[in-house]
């Protein structure tokens, strides 16, 4: 299987066609909390076994962002 769209966007960033900021940004907005802690936890960013802080649903509502 190839990565069409992955490979597209890395070129786009590439050539300057997309900031990596935004980038990112549009990345973990459209990924939810469990997909970002992930990501983090396969690469290493995070200990696997590193607390994780009490959020209540709602907070975690208030907090994204409704124009994604």
């Amino acid at each position: 299987m190839t990565r069409f769209y992955t490979n597209m966007l890395l070129e786009l960033v590439e050539d300057g066609m997309l900031g990596k900021d935004d980038v990112i940004m549009a990345c973990v907005k459209y990924m939810s909390e469990d997909d970002v802690k992930d990501m983090m936890q396969c690469n290493e960013f995070i200990e696997p076994e590193e607390d994780e802080p009490d959020v209540d649903e709602a907070t975690e509502w208030a907090d994204f962002d409704p124009d994604c």
